[in-house]
């Protein structure tokens, strides 16, 4: 599949070089210099010439480029990239030219142990580090104790977890974490509104334990099935569901797992099943673009007298319940470039005129459900000699809100089973926050 990976710095001078199969020749090393790293016009992340395909990620100050010859899966390439940067992060802490010249032996044998004749193999830090250190080689006693744990992690279906995890208080936190994009029109029409999810888990929990997870009432799927990354261990490709799914009333579009997610049993019970890595990870991401939940309606009426002033009157609802409330709430109103000063008036927090960004910015630090604020403002303008129209780009707010989604998604349950039945605590908390939220005026 890959037949050589190549690290480069920003001058063009090639830091690795290992390949994997006999079509991945030195002289590639000059063709991705001449054609990428010298051309400023190249945009894209994948040059292909010929037979040879150049997929390449840039982090820090290096170039990481996977070169293959084959029709290879493009998405499961850049995956691997992206794996290894963590990986190499996870070693050296910071990723970068020094860090690549300082570790050059270890990089080699980490490249040598995740990929096998250009197939990605295991990628999990946690299990890579039973047997690659950075202190240097493991004394043999060390060696034979932790040959089966090795064996068991090569041969065995959980590489992203050991098996003697122990802990004293066994806890799983489920993090649900929500941006919500809005783009509202001056007449008040939802132009565009979404919702990107995501799952957060954090696992302390001892052994191997099977979790349960349900969403809603139900879950559906309509269309195909979910596919498994397309890698031998599957350390590498992530669950992914190209399909819709629908959570009782709530419909989830772009569903991914993580790997350790059984998908067989999503399709055939609808439950989110899986032997959880130890620590945080996330479980699932996804995409809401149906009956998308606002947390706030602002309405916005601004009027141009004349040439010399603008007045502003803005107001924000909150359309959450009464027992929730939002946090370090930020509006900023767009001002024309010829602005001069600005007086400004609120119900609720406070108002100041940052010049150098041409914005009002209103901070509102607790924003209770239910409730509605108001700003208004006249701003004073200077006369131009060459005035231009002013453009009035849409104003956009930020906030954080807890114990709320966008989307309708809620945790139904979430059940831990171990052999050994001890008893777990289980911690649920939502979060909104605001992506891009804008509205024109």
């Amino acid at each position: 599949m890959i037949s050589g990976v190549l690290f480069f710095n920003q001058k063009g001078e090639n830091l690795i070089f290992r390949q994997f199969r006999n079509d991945c020749r030195p002289r590639l090393s000059d063709v991705f210099r001449i054609q990428v790293i010298s051309n400023a016009q190249v945009r894209s992340p994948i040059l292909t010439l010929g037979s040879t395909t150049f997929s390449h990620v840039k982090h820090e100050n290096i170039y990481l480029v996977a070169v293959t010859k084959s029709n290879a899966n493009a998405a499961l390439v850049f995956e691997f990239l992206y794996r290894l940067i963590t990986l190499g992060k996870s070693y050296f802490g910071k990723f970068d030219e020094e860090a690549v010249k300082n570790n050059f032996v270890l990089i080699y044998e980490l490249l040598d142990e995740i990929l096998d004749f250009g197939y990605p193999q295991n990628t999990e830090t946690d299990t890579l580090k039973m047997y690659i250190t950075t202190e240097g080689v493991k004394s043999e006693r060390n060696v034979v104790e932790d040959s089966t744990k090795i064996t068991m992690q090569a041969t065995g279906a959980l590489s992203w977890r050991r098996a003697d995890v122990k802990y004293r208080k066994n806890e799983a936190f489920v993090d649900v974490i929500e941006d919500v994009n809005l783009l509202m029109s001056a007449g008040g029409t939802v132009l565009r509104a979404d919702v990107s999810g995501q799952i957060v888990m954090r696992a302390y929990l001892s052994g191997t334990p099977e979790c349960k997870f349900g969403l809603n009432d139900r879950l559906l799927l309509d269309g195909g099935e979910p596919q498994q990354g397309g890698n031998k261990t599957g350390s590498v490709g992530t669950a992914k569901t190209t399909t819709r799914a629908a959570a009782g009333s709530v419909t989830l579009e772009d569903c991914q797992f993580h790997q350790c997610v059984k998908l067989g049993k999503f399709d055939t019970d609808r439950i989110i099943s899986f032997v959880p890595p130890d620590g945080e990870f996330e479980l699932m991401r996804y995409r809401a673009t149906e009956n998308v939940n606002l947390p706030f309606r602002v309405h916005a009426i601004v009027n141009e007298i004349g040439k010399t002033k603008v007045e502003y009157q803005v107001a924000i609802r909150a359309n959450y319940g009464t027992k929730l409330f939002a946090t370090n709430v930020v509006v900023r109103v767009p001002t024309p470039l010829n602005t001069a000063g600005i007086q400004t008036r609120t119900s609720q927090g406070k108002a100041k005129y940052e010049p150098s960004e041409n914005y009002i910015v209103w901070k509102i630090p607790r924003f209770t459900g239910q409730s509605e604020y108001v700003l208004s403002a006249d701003a004073t303008l200077t006369s131009m000699t060459n005035q231009k129209a002013w453009s009035r780009p849409p104003l956009n707010l930020s906030f954080s809100l807890l114990m709320f989604t966008s989307s309708g998604l809620l945790v139904r349950y979430l059940k831990v089973f171990e052999k050994s039945n001890y008893s777990s605590v289980k911690w649920v908390r939502y979060m909104t926050r605001a992506g891009s939220y804008e509205i024109r005026f």
